[in-house]
């Protein structure tokens, strides 16, 4: 029977989440598996994904062949790397403790990797939310500034208005009694 290491995909329409299982090559994506090794969520930046390293490598080392999604995952779980080592103890080629030591290099590396990852989206997500805020405080306070001319202008021009009825009122209320006393001026002259 030719077994596969393989995604079962679940979740709901638009946010898939899979399951790694080793099923028969012959048997439907979503159909029965003889084992389910792991889980993968490709929505998370970066992705999740939980594997069992010991049944993965086992199923492996049996002769199983990954997809190529899941060769991508296993890769990067460092479980063809230990594969790939342990081929090499046993050829002889280098003692199991040498083995192991590079395999806990690599896989401090990727660890590094992966938390410098998780920190620049971190520190990105916090400098565009700041940006943000900027951006909102610059156009607000552009928005106040505007509002405060206008209303200035119509408060200015509400004063220069009545001043300027009232000026004229008064010249035309001034003249008659001007005239008059000027009319009266001449006669008691």
């Amino acid at each position: 029977m030719p077994t596969r290491i393989r995604l079962q995909r679940k979740g709901k329409k638009g946010q898939p989440y899979y399951h790694l299982v080793v099923a028969d090559s012959r048997a439907p994506r979503d159909g029965k598996y003889i084992e389910r090794i792991g889980a993968y969520d490709p929505n998370q930046n970066p992705a999740f994904i939980e594997i069992n390293s010991e049944k993965a490598l086992d199923w492996l080392q049996k002769g199983a062949q990954p997809s190529d999604t899941c060769r991508a995952i296993l890769s990067y779980t460092g479980i063809v790397y230990r594969n790939h080592l342990n081929g090499g103890v046993k050829k002889g080629a280098f003692t199991q403790e040498e083995a192991d030591r590079r395999f806990d290099a690599w896989m401090n590396e990727k660890n590094a990797k992966i938390e410098s990852k998780r920190t620049k989206l971190a520190d990105g997500a916090d400098k565009a939310a700041k940006d943000r805020v900027a951006a909102e405080l610059k156009k607000a306070e552009e928005m106040a500034a505007k509002l405060s001319a206008k209303l200035a202008a119509s408060a200015a021009a509400e004063v220069a208005a009545p001043a300027a009825e009232e000026a004229p009122a008064e010249t035309a209320a001034d003249a008659p009694a001007e005239a008059a006393a000027e009319g009266d001026a001449p006669a008691a002259e």
